[in-house]
C-alpha cells in the first residue's frame, strides 16, 4: 500500500512551488498531537520573519525521523535528489576542510526540510556574501542547575548595558528553552575569532559586574549556580536554533525574538508551534529591522586587549577544534596534573 502523501503550493520569488509531503499525519510531538503537517503549516504561518531571519546563510538541518523523542541527527549539504530551487553554499570548517552548506533562500526550502524530519533550523552568523565574516555578535545565556530562564531574564537587562556602552544595541529572543540569546547586528569586518574574542570581552564585564550571577568558566564544576556566558557559540561552525525555529522539546516551543520590555514577564514555555503565529498577527515581528543599522566591534576588541595585558588570556576551545594559540590545556582543573600546567 502506497504510503500517504499530499502536495503543498507554496508561493515564492520565482512563482509557486511544488513541495511534497509525505506521512503528513505522522505524529512529531505525541503530547501535543502535533503532525508535520501541523509543522508545515507553522512554517508557512512564519514565512516572513523565518526567512529574514535565517536565509541567505549557511544553515544545519536537525532532523527527527521518528519525531522528538527519537534519535535526531544533523546534516548540513542538501542530499541528492534535492529540489532544484534548493540552494547551498561552499563554506570553510574549522578543520580547513571545504563543504557546500544548504542556504534557506525562501520558505519552500524550509518546508522540504520538513518532509525530510527537519525540526530545528540552525543558522550561521554570516551571509552567503561573505560566509567567514559575522553580521551578528550573538551571546548564549546558558542557565546552569539551578537557575532557570528567570535568571537569565535578571541578567540579560545588565547584558545589554554592557553591549550599549561598547555601541551595539541589543535584541533577544528565547532559546525555545530556559535560556535566552542576545543578538547584537555588526558589520562583516571581522572573522569568527575576533568575533569570540569580543564576546569573551562583553561576557567579561558581565562577570565583573555581576560575579555572583554571571560565570565565564568554560568547566562545568566551575560554574555553580549561575549563568554560564557561553561564549564558544560565537565559534565558526558554531549555532543557536534560529528565530522562530521549533525546538525539539515536548511542549513544541518556539525561539522567539521579544521586546526588551515583554522580558520581565515572559513565559517561554507559552510560545509554541500553535501560539507564535497568532503572535506574530496581533504584535508583529520585534525583529524586523534587526540588521538595519549595525555596529562595530571595535570597543570590544579594545576590551579583549585590555584584559589580554592585564593577564586575562585565551579561553579553552570546543574538544573538536584544533589547538589554537595561547589556549590554556584542555582538561578539568580537578584533573589537572600541577607538573604540566602553566
Amino acid at each position: 500500500m502506497a504510503s500517504e502523501r499530499i502536495t503543498l503550493t507554496i508561493p515564492g520569488p520565482d512563482g509557486d512551488r511544488e513541495v511534497g509531503l509525505s506521512s503528513p499525519n505522522r505524529v512529531l510531538w505525541p503530547e501535543l498531537g502535533i503532525t508535520k503537517h501541523e509543522l508545515a503549516e507553522y512554517m508557512l504561518a512564519v514565512a516572513e520573519p523565518f526567512i529574514a531571519a535565517n536565509g541567505d546563510r549557511p544553515v544545519s538541518l536537525e532532523r527527527f525521523p521518528e519525531g522528538v523523542g527519537g534519535e535526531r541527527f544533523y546534516s548540513k549539504n542538501p542530499p541528492k535528489g534535492a529540489p532544484g530551487f534548493v540552494e547551498a553554499q561552499t563554506v570553510t570548517y574549522n578543520s580547513g576542510r571545504r563543504h557546500p552548506q544548504l542556504i534557506l533562500t525562501e520558505i519552500a526550502t524550509a518546508v522540504w526540510a520538513v518532509q525530510m524530519n527537519t525540526i530545528v533550523f540552525h543558522p550561521w552568523a554570516s551571509l552567503t556574501a561573505n560566509v567567514d565574516n559575522p553580521v551578528e555578535l550573538r551571546i548564549d545565556l546558558d542557565p546552569q542547575p539551578g537557575t532557570d530562564f528567570a535568571d537569565a531574564a535578571a541578567v540579560a537587562p545588565a547584558l545589554r548595558e554592557v553591549l550599549a556602552e561598547a555601541g551595539l544595541t541589543a535584541f533577544l529572543k528565547t532559546s525555545g528553552n530556559r535560556g535566552i540569546h542576545v543578538f547584537c547586528p555588526i558589520e562583516p569586518t571581522h572573522e569568527f575569532l575576533d568575533v569570540r574574542h569580543a564576546v569573551i570581552a562583553a561576557g567579561r564585564e558581565l562577570e565583573r559586574r555581576l560575579p555572583d550571577k554571571v560565570t565565564m568558566n568554560w568547566w562545568k564544576e566551575e560554574r555553580g549556580e549561575r549563568i554560564f556566558i557561553d561564549f564558544n557559540q560565537a565559534n565558526r561552525d558554531r549555532t543557536m536554533a534560529g528565530a522562530y525555529s521549533p525546538r525539539a522539546l515536548p511542549g513544541a516551543t518556539v525561539s522567539t525574538p521579544l521586546e526588551w520590555e515583554e522580558l520581565a514577564d515572559a513565559d517561554p514555555a507559552a510560545f509554541t508551534i500553535r501560539t507564535v503565529p497568532q503572535r506574530l498577527a496581533d504584535t508583529g515581528d520585534p525583529w524586523s529591522d534587526l540588521l538595519a543599522k549595525p555596529g562595530r566591534i571595535d570597543t570590544l576588541l579594545e576590551w579583549w586587549q585590555r584584559d589580554l595585558d592585564a593577564g586575562l588570556g585565551e579561553l579553552p576551545f570546543p574538544p573538536d577544534f584544533p589547538k589554537m594559540p595561547g589556549e590554556p590545556p584542555r582538561v578539568q582543573p580537578s584533573r589537572k596534573n600541577a607538573e604540566n600546567w602553566d
